[in-house]
């Protein structure tokens, strides 16, 4: 296979991780607000579920080296962190901007999180933003702003407390890709992803234990849970591995940019979504700052590269 084909190859698997986490989010909508599940039943289930999933196919590839996360303080302190702040907290702020607001929205809105990883070093790293950073900062404003308006700004499109879950779900989005990166560092990834979804799994079922008080069990409900799991977790994560070492991580990045739209459209075609042309100028704006933020990113990486060389 030649480069070409393997970097065309690289992107179409990526975008199908992104198809695959969109298509997920709109599935959520329809357990959070039709099936009206409660969030800690649905969180304590898709976590334990799926982190003995994870587990197992790490343990399958790297046998007892899935346990050299645990080795260091500082990966052990990493990876629980990420699993409690990054991840449970991620997946709980989401599922109640959705079930809150709607599935479009709440991506939109979780999207922002490279934004609020940049924010962070500005604050507490004291690093100057970049001319990139404050396009793409005032870009994304405007895109949310005509979202949450649809360009009547009398009111809100989705209520108020939806608006707070859904920045809520960018921030700890931010975390989720923060926290787990000292794990990472001699730790492959679906191990640091087992570990954290799994000991995400404990800690909401100390809340409440799926097997307790558990929803009537339907093959809607029990196919929805099935298809959150993988196309959430399981699918999108193996095809990414997968496309990583077939194409470049920056091209990669760019098919993020597959799951808003695709959950706007499924909203659109099972929820009757009612998008008007402000909405999508909206997310298209948000889209537009994401890709101006990491493209800036990775110039000035490569530059600053270039001169230590």
């Amino acid at each position: 296979m030649t480069n070409h084909n393997r970097m065309t190859w690289g992107i179409v698997i990526a975008a199908l991780a992104s198809l695959s986490w969109g298509i997920s989010g709109t599935v959520l909508q329809l357990i959070s607000q039709n099936l009206a599940i409660p969030a800690t039943w649905m969180l304590s289930t898709r976590t334990f579920f799926t982190g003995i999933v994870l587990l197992l196919v790490a343990a399958i590839i790297y046998r007892g080296r899935i346990f050299d996360v645990f080795k260091t303080k500082a990966s052990l302190v990493s990876v629980l962190t990420y699993a409690i702040f990054g991840l449970a907290m991620n997946l709980l702020t989401f599922y109640y901007a959705v079930q809150t607001g709607n599935a479009s929205t709440a991506t939109i809105l979780q999207y922002l999180s490279p934004l609020f990883i940049v924010l962070g070093s500005i604050i507490f790293q004291r690093k100057m933003p970049m001319r990139s950073d404050m396009i793409a900062f005032v870009l994304a404003l405007i895109g949310v702003f005509l979202c949450i308006t649809r360009g009547d700004l009398t009111h809100l499109a989705v209520p108020m407390i939806s608006l707070l879950w859904g920045l809520g779900s960018g921030i700890t989005a931010a975390f989720y890709v923060v926290l787990p990166k000292k794990a990472a560092e001699k730790n492959p990834p679906i191990v640091v992803l087992g570990w954290g979804t799994m000991i995400a799994g404990i800690f909401f079922n100390c809340i409440r234990p799926f097997w307790v008080g558990s929803p009537h069990l339907t093959m809607t409900l029990v196919s929805s849970v099935a298809t959150v799991c993988l196309f959430g977790t399981i699918l999108p994560f193996g095809m990414l591995l997968y496309a990583s070492r077939m194409a470049p991580s920056d091209v990669i990045s760019i098919m993020d940019a597959v799951q808003p739209i695709t959950t706007s459209i499924l909203s659109v075609i099972f929820f009757h979504l009612n998008l008007n042309w402000v909405e999508i100028l909206g997310i298209i704006v948000v889209i537009v700052a994401i890709y101006i933020l990491q493209r800036g990113r990775r110039s000035n990486a490569s530059v600053n590269l270039e001169l230590e060389e």
